[in-house]
């Protein structure tokens, strides 16, 4: 087990980058992408979720989208608030989304949409000035901490799919450690970045620690 202590002195992961953004997409892509993901019931729920796997990943999807589309209209002055597209809840309980997969596509239509979305913030990471401040509830993020949350969007609802999907995830450590450092500070270090990362949100144990039945992350500039 990798016991990565990353409030260690000298331990600063670095900041989470374009290439672990791009990194990360590419490996939740390529395990939905899977013969076995394909032709699997989606309809099913999704890990510990209400949602099923559809709609998780196309949830996925529309955050990828909304952050890259913050970071491409920052906040100039006045008060923050979010770019004004309109977004659906298409029942009670489902997400709130301004993006949709043709269900005709199928669940490879559905990871295509997915795909492109993630390229969308990629894209815009590697490109945004310095400065930019993008909203998000969280905390105004810059280009590196739009990425963060990009990234464990993308990890920890990848393993909602693949527990839904019955397929393994385990994400490299290395990405977990920055996410955990750009976006949760106040966790404890000692244990396993991924197994810390669930933990932060909501779907893991960590030894002698309650489970989180509410969390958020720090999404500010520090």
């Amino acid at each position: 087990m990798n016991t990565t202590d990353i409030h260690h002195p000298g331990s600063h992961p670095g900041p989470v980058t374009a290439d672990d953004l791009a990194l990360g997409v590419g490996l939740a892509v390529a395990l939905l992408r899977q013969p076995a993901a394909l032709a699997a019931d989606w309809g099913r729920a999704a890990g510990s979720l209400s949602w099923d796997c559809w709609e998780t990943a196309e949830h996925l999807a529309d955050d990828l989208f909304a952050y890259a589309a913050e970071l491409g209209s920052p906040a100039a002055g006045g008060e923050p608030s979010p770019v004004p597209f309109v977004v659906v809840r298409q029942a009670e309980g489902k997400p709130r989304s301004a993006i949709f997969a043709e269900r005709e596509s199928g669940p490879e239509g559905l990871v295509r949409v997915l795909e492109a979305c993630g390229a969308l913030l990629v894209a815009m990471v590697r490109t945004a000035a310095p400065e930019a401040r993008a909203f998000h509830v969280f905390g105004a993020a810059d280009p590196a901490g739009s990425a963060a949350m990009g990234l464990v969007e993308t990890l920890v609802h990848a393993d909602d799919l693949a527990r839904g999907l019955g397929l393994e995830w385990e994400p490299p450590a290395d990405l977990c450690l920055r996410v955990l450092h750009r976006l949760f500070p106040e966790v404890p270090g000692g244990f396993d970045p991924w197994e810390t990362l669930l933990w932060a949100t909501g779907r893991g144990e960590l030894p002698g620690l309650a489970r989180r039945e509410r969390w958020r992350w720090d999404s500010s500039v520090r």
